[in-house]
C-alpha cells in the first residue's frame, strides 16, 4: 500500500473541503454572529451557514485579510487540487512565492487606498510607510507585481522591458511614417526559421523483384535483398509548429544564460533535430558549447550535443534528441543509391547521417578502423552490419574473414561461412598466433608482388588476370582482400598484450597495401587497451556511447561521445581530419544474419 500517495490525496481533499467551507462562512458573513470581534450574551440564532465555527472564521479571515480574505480562499484551494494531482511543490516553489507576494503588495494597495485590507494589510502598509512614506511604498508595491508576474509565469523580465519599449517607440513613431509603417506593423514579428524537410532515400523496387542477383564470379550466387526485412517502419515527423515552439525556446534559454542570437535553419532526421543557431556579434563559441548540459535540461531532452561551428557556415549546430527515435534498418542502406553504386568490395554499411541519407564507408580507403563503445551501445550490431554488407557484395574468392570473438558469442552466427579462413577464434592465446599468421600472411604477399612489380594488390590481381599464363599448371591466382575483425580487444590485451600489440601495430603500418584490414572493437576504451601505438595507427575511428568525458577523448581525442543516445547512435572521425561526423547505425537482426549465413553455407 502506498502511504504517501493516500497521505497526499487526503491531505488534498481536505484542503478542498476546507476551502469550500470558508468561502461559504465568508458569503454568508453576518457582523451579528457571535465572533471575537462581536461578543453575544446567549445567541439565539446564527445566521452564517458555517454555523458558530463558519461565523468565528470568517470573522477571523475578513479582519485579518479584509477585502483579501477571497483570494486568500482561492490560492488554499489551488494548493488542494495541486496537491491531490500529485504535483510536487519543490517545482513550484518560485510560483508560489509570486502568488503570495502579490497578496500581500494587493494588500498594502488596497489600505494605500482607503479600502478594507484587513489587520495584516494595515501592519503592512504601516511598516512600510514609515520607512518609504506613500510615494515609496507605491513604488515599492509595483515592482513586487512585476516580480510575482516573472515568478509565476516565468517569462524574462528583460525581454518584457525591452519588448514594451519597442512597441512604445513603435506606436509613437508611427503616425511619422504613415503607410509604410502600417505595412511593417502587420508584418509577423519574427521570421521564422527555414525547416528542411528530410530526404527519404529511394529504395529499388527491383531488388525486391528478382529472387537472386546475377551469379558472381566464379560461380558463387550473391545473397538477395529478400533475406533481409525491414522490419516494421514507422515514419516520425514532427509538425512545424513543434519545430517552431522548439526553436524559441532554444532561442530563450540561451537568452537566460547570456546568450544572444536566432535560429536560422532546422534540419528535422531520423533520430535528432538540428538547429542552426546564429549567434550575435561578439557571442564566443565557448559559451555555447558549454551549455550541452543546461540546454539538456531546459529543453526535457534525452541529450543535446552541440556542433561548433558548421564547417562552411557561420552559424552553431544544436542536436535535440527527437521524442521518438526512427529505427534505421539495413535493408535500407543496403538497397540505397549511395551502397549499389560504391564500386569497392569493401563497402560498409552503417547507417543514416542526421539528415537521413545512407551512410557508407569504403574499408580500403580507412584502411582500418577502431571502433569502441560502453556496453548496450550499439558496437556489436553496428560490426554485424559492417559484417553482413561485405557479404552481400563480395565471394569467398575476392574476401576472406578471420573473426576473433573471445567473448563467444557475437560472432558465432558466421562459423562454417566459406567466407573464413579459420573457424571463429575465441581462445586469446589463438587468437596471438592467428594474428602472428596474419604478418607472415602479408610478408608472403609483398614477396609476390614484388615478383610481379606492383605496389598495390589491386595491380597485383590485374596483372595475373591479364597475364597469359595457365593457372591450371600452377600459375599464381588472384589474392582476396582479408579483414581480421576483432569483436573485443580487451581480453586478447590482459592475456598477450605484447604479441597482439606488436602484430596489430605492424599489420596497420604495412598492411594496407597487400588488402589486410583490421577492424578492433572494444567495449573499454582506457588507456591501458586504446594505447598509443594502436591509437596513431588507426586515424579513422568510431565511438559509440561511453560513460564519461575521458572515454571519449581516449578514442576520439575529444569530447561528444557521452552525449549520444545509444541504440546504434555514433560519432565517426575519418582519416586526416578531426571533423567527427555523426551516424545512426543500422539495426540487422539475428534472424537475418542467420538467413545471410544460411545462404553462403548452402554453396561452400
Amino acid at each position: 500500500m502506498d502511504y504517501r500517495r493516500i497521505a497526499r490525496e487526503l491531505a488534498g481533499i481536505a484542503l478542498l473541503f476546507l476551502s469550500l467551507f470558508l468561502f461559504i462562512a465568508l458569503i454568508s458573513y453576518h457582523p451579528e454572529d457571535p465572533s471575537f470581534s462581536h461578543y453575544v450574551p446567549h445567541p439565539r440564532e446564527v445566521k452564517n451557514w458555517g454555523g458558530i465555527i463558519g461565523a468565528v472564521t470568517s470573522d477571523l479571515l475578513l479582519q485579518g485579510f479584509g477585502g483579501m480574505a477571497f483570494p486568500f480562499v482561492l490560492l488554499l484551494a489551488l494548493l488542494g487540487v495541486w496537491v491531490l494531482s500529485g504535483f510536487r511543490l519543490k517545482a513550484r516553489t518560485l510560483r508560489w512565492s509570486g502568488a503570495v507576494l502579490a497578496f500581500l503588495a494587493s494588500s498594502v494597495l488596497l489600505s494605500l487606498e482607503g479600502l478594507d485590507s484587513g489587520l495584516l494589510g494595515r501592519a503592512i502598509t504601516a511598516l512600510l510607510t514609515r520607512y518609504f512614506n506613500t510615494g515609496g511604498t507605491l513604488i515599492l508595491c509595483g515592482f513586487s507585481l512585476v516580480g510575482a508576474f516573472v515568478l509565476i509565469t516565468g517569462l524574462p523580465i528583460s525581454q518584457l522591458l525591452v519588448g514594451g519599449v519597442r512597441r512604445a517607440l513603435r506606436a509613437l513613431s508611427s503616425p511619422f511614417r504613415g503607410g509604410k509603417g502600417k505595412r511593417r506593423a502587420s508584418a509577423p514579428k519574427k521570421e521564422r526559421p527555414l525547416i528542411v524537410p528530410t530526404e527519404k532515400p529511394k529504395v529499388e523496387p527491383r531488388q525486391e523483384e528478382l529472387p537472386f542477383p546475377k551469379p558472381a564470379e566464379g560461380g558463387w550466387r550473391l545473397p538477395p535483398l529478400t533475406l533481409l526485412s525491414g522490419g516494421r517502419k514507422e515514419k516520425v515527423t514532427l509538425s512545424e509548429e513543434t519545430l517552431w515552439a522548439t526553436s524559441q525556446l532554444l532561442e530563450n534559454k540561451l537568452r537566460d544564460f547570456g546568450v544572444e542570437g536566432k535560429v536560422v535553419e532546422v534540419r528535422p532526421g531520423p533520430v535528432v533535430t538540428v538547429y542552426e543557431f546564429e549567434p550575435a556579434p561578439g557571442i564566443k563559441i565557448n559559451r555555447i558549447v558549454n551549455l550541452e548540459d543546461d540546454l539538456a535540461l531546459a529543453l526535457s531532452a534525452h541529450s543535446v550535443r552541440i556542433e561548433a561551428p558548421i564547417p562552411g557556415k557561420s552559424v552553431v549546430g544544436i542536436e535535440v534528441s527527437n521524442p521518438v527515435r526512427e529505427t534505421v534498418y539495413l535493408k535500407e542502406v543496403i538497397a540505397s543509391d549511395a551502397f549499389q553504386g560504391s564500386p569497392s568490395k569493401l563497402t560498409l554499411a552503417l547507417g543514416k547521417d542526421i539528415s537521413g541519407k545512407p551512410f557508407v564507408l569504403d574499408l580500403a580507403k580507412l584502411p582500418h578502423l577502431l571502433v569502441a563503445g560502453s556496453t548496450g551501445s550499439g558496437k556489436s550490431v553496428s560490426m554485424n552490419c559492417m559484417i553482413t554488407s561485405i557479404l552481400f557484395r563480395a565471394t569467398p574468392e575476392e574476401i576472406k574473414f578471420l573473426l576473433i570473438d573471445p567473448k563467444m558469442l557475437e560472432l558465432s552466427s558466421y562459423e562454417d561461412i566459406p567466407h573464413l579462413l579459420l573457424p571463429v577464434v575465441t581462445d586469446p592465446r589463438e587468437a596471438a598466433a592467428a594474428l602472428r599468421w596474419v604478418v607472415e600472411e602479408m610478408e608472403h604477399r609483398y614477396s609476390l608482388m614484388a615478383q610481379q612489380g606492383t605496389k598495390h594488390i589491386e595491380r597485383y590481381n590485374r596483372r595475373i588476370r591479364e597475364g597469359a599464363r595457365d593457372q591450371s599448371e600452377g600459375g599464381p591466382s588472384p589474392l582476396p582482400y582479408i579483414v581480421v575483425m576483432i569483436d573485443e580487444l580487451a581480453d586478447l590485451m590482459i592475456v598477450s598484450r605484447r604479441e597482439v600489440e606488436e602484430s596489430i601495430t605492424r599489420l596497420a603500418q604495412m598492411a594496407r597495401a597487400a588488402g589486410i584490414h583490421l577492424v578492433l572493437a572494444t567495449q573499454r576504451p582506457s588507456v591501458d587497451v586504446i594505447t598509443g601505438l594502436i591509437k596513431v595507427n588507426f586515424p579513422a575511428r568510431i565511438s559509440f556511447q561511453v560513460s564519461s568525458k575521458i572515454d571519449s577523448r581516449t578514442v576520439l581525442d575529444t569530447t561528444g561521445a557521452e552525449h549520444l543516445l545509444g541504440s546504434g547512435d555514433m560519432l565517426f572521425m575519418p582519416p586526416g581530419s578531426s571533423r567527427l561526423k555523426r551516424v545512426h547505425g543500422a539495426y540487422v537482426s539475428e534472424e537475418e544474419i542467420k538467413r545471410v549465413a544460411e545462404f553462403w553455407r548452402s554453396q561452400g
